[in-house]
């Protein structure tokens, strides 16, 4: 049996921290946003990660499903990317003129990825999947935008809704919202505004939060691709959080079309802060065209860990690997879940898994069951995909199927 884990220096942190940050900790990785439940289940500040684990301020270690909500997808501390990193860091990173590295990683890219032609760099997601919208407005000279609902595509006001704080109506009154899979309305609202739409906008599955994760119907892309090719508009794939995770050229390749622009991020340097925007030679004009930068979004560093990073996901056959390994714990959980009575969904990517215990639809059960997990070391949330990464050894699985065995038992009780 493993032990429960103990977070009293994590809550003693966490008391510090509110009083001089908003909320203690802001954003998906603070308590309040609605993954960490029930919050005393959770550690809230890490202190070290190594491979596959990190460990908190209390000592506990955790076999982590979340890798940092997507960068690490080697391992934390990869040597190779950090030992490319440590080498740039040495003769410069944020220089008033760009390092040659920037270069070097752009036509890595071009090689790597499907579809694209030029890479354009920042720091985010957000930052990229913002570019990608307004170079698809600059390009097409039009306004309104195709999501699909359930979608995260960052912060940002156009990304958000009438309601949440802060958002006007003219953050987002160009926004449409349709149902995913749903090509008759999509067909039917490009219809309705003819010449209108500059971009669709779309994970390349439905990955979001909350409910199981669903993969796209045959043909969907392709008929998608179509629509958008006949209609002049720009067609979006946000790769920020499947990206490399399913195919080292990109998600889009994965299904089988191209996308005009493709966003990266996360994955794209192992947790080095750096993202990507890819795409088609006829859009390169449009994001010449626009004023669009930051500070650091020329820094060499995470360019030199990226371009190691990028080698080693090629090397490896990275999205094969993850596959493979997340097809194991997933048959693993699924099959001990049945052995306690409980019918646990693992939905998505295998190297991108969505978990829902679906005995309960109020999710009451299914938040109990991670919790458990939780306590006795293996790093799940609630109501977020999870990730694999390529350090995850048998053995970590092995016992990640021990603790989910151990946390059937508890919530039986």
């Amino acid at each position: 049996m493993h032990k429960i884990n103990d977070y009293s220096k994590s809550r003693e942190y966490f008391e510090r921290a509110s009083k001089v940050i908003p909320s203690g900790i802001y954003g998906h990785q603070g308590p309040a946003e609605g993954c960490y439940i029930p919050v005393e289940a959770f550690p809230f500040f890490s202190e070290k990660a190594q491979g596959t684990y990190f460990w908190d301020v209390d000592g506990n270690k955790f076999i982590d499903y979340m890798c940092a909500y997507g960068p690490n997808i080697l391992g934390y501390n990869d040597s190779d990317v950090d030992a490319a990193a440590a080498a740039q860091r040495k003769i410069g990173d944020c220089i008033t003129a760009p390092s040659t590295k920037m270069i070097e990683f752009a036509e890595l890219l071009v090689d790597t990825v499907a579809t694209a032609d030029w890479s354009f760099f920042a720091k985010n997601g957000n930052d990229v999947t913002t570019m990608a919208v307004m170079a698809s407005r600059a390009y097409t000279h039009r306004k309104k935008i195709i999501f699909f609902k359930g979608y995260y595509h960052g912060v940002s006001p156009w990304t958000q809704k009438i309601d949440y704080a802060g958002i006007i109506e003219e953050d987002v009154c160009n926004n449409i919202y349709l149902q995913w899979n749903d090509f008759d309305a999509i067909q039917a609202t490009f219809d309705k505004y003819k010449g209108e739409i500059a971009a669709v906008i779309g994970q390349p599955y439905m990955h979001g939060n909350f409910k199981d994760n669903t993969l796209p119907e045959k043909d969907f892309w392709q008929k998608v691709r179509k629509l958008c090719t006949d209609n002049d508009t720009i067609l979006i794939i946000d790769d920020v959080r499947a990206g490399f995770r399913l195919d080292i050229a990109g998600s889009d390749h994965y299904f089988g079309f191209e996308a005009d622009l493709i966003c990266f991020c996360k994955a794209l340097a192992n947790g080095y802060n750096v993202s990507a925007l890819c795409g088609k030679n006829f859009l390169k004009n449009a994001v010449s065209s626009m004023s669009y930068t930051g500070s650091y979004w020329l820094s060499a560093v995470p360019f030199a860990a990226g371009i190691a990073c990028i080698t080693k996901m090629r090397e490896q056959n990275i999205p094969k690997l993850l596959n493979e390994k997340g097809t194991k714990l997933k048959e693993g959980l699924i099959n001990t879940a049945k052995k306690h009575g409980y019918d646990l969904h693992v939905s998505g990517a295998a190297s991108l898994f969505y978990l829902r215990l679906a005995d309960d639809p109020t999710l009451m059960l299914h938040q109990k069951w991670i919790a458990e997990c939780v306590k006795r070391g293996v790093f799940f949330t609630s109501h977020h995909n999870h990730f694999v990464n390529a350090a995850l050894s048998d053995e970590d699985i092995a016992e990640t199927i021990e603790i989910a065995d151990e946390a059937f038992t508890e919530i039986k009780k």
